[in-house]
């Protein structure tokens, strides 16, 4: 996610110190998404290089600066919420390459792998239900966040079964008489037996 862009948002509200923008932050999304103290200065020091943010005094440390929202930072923020993400194409998933890797495996039972991550998958979905059951009714910041991470979980316990469905679907490779799966295909352009003369017949 955008921590430049949520900074901005938290400093809408009033002027605020880096420590205690951390602690709305994760506050705001049930500790979710920590953040470390480090990238919440780097952040507040781009923002100002960026002229989004201004503090109260630039020769103080960055512990004791407060931040507030310029102008520019405000059109940044609004600009940012009303421009839809980027189309491109499908991230990395480690999940997924994982799977790709271990169906070329002989060795390696594609199923018990996919049914290792489906129960791990669970567990995370049990934990946020817990957690949105626990949330009280007012703190909607988190109740959105363990709403999306529930959805999100919920689509890779789908992904993982429609994988399953497919792996156990797909057709058996045929095999020659010695039980091993058929040769791959001559490259174009090359003979079967590029040891033989195909004009006297004569192995070379």
């Amino acid at each position: 996610m955008s921590i430049r862009h949520a900074m901005l948002a938290l400093l809408t509200e009033a002027p605020k110190y880096g420590l205690q923008l951390r602690q709305e932050f994760e506050a705001r999304t049930g500790e979710v998404w920590p953040l470390n103290v480090g990238q919440v200065y780097t952040t507040l020091q781009r923002l100002e290089r960026e002229g989004h943010v201004e503090s109260d005094d630039a020769g103080r440390d960055g512990t004791q600066k407060r931040y507030r929202l310029t102008a520019d930072g405000e059109r940044e923020l609004y600009g940012w919420l009303r421009t839809p993400p980027q189309a491109g194409p499908p991230p990395r998933d480690e999940l997924v390459m994982k799977v790709q890797v271990a169906m070329r495996l002989p060795q390696v039972d594609v199923t018990e792998i996919l049914q290792a991550h489906r129960r791990r998958i669970v567990e995370e979905m049990q934990h946020y239900t817990h957690l949105k059951a626990d949330a009280a009714p007012e703190d909607v910041g988190l109740g959105l966040v363990v709403d999306a991470e529930l959805f999100r979980l919920e689509a890779v316990v789908r992904w993982l079964d429609a994988a399953d469905a497919r792996l156990r679907s797909r057709p058996t490779p045929p095999v020659d008489a010695t039980g091993a799966p058929p040769a791959a295909d001559a490259p174009a352009g090359r003979t079967t037996r590029p040891d033989h003369d195909r004009t006297t017949g004569a192995r070379r």
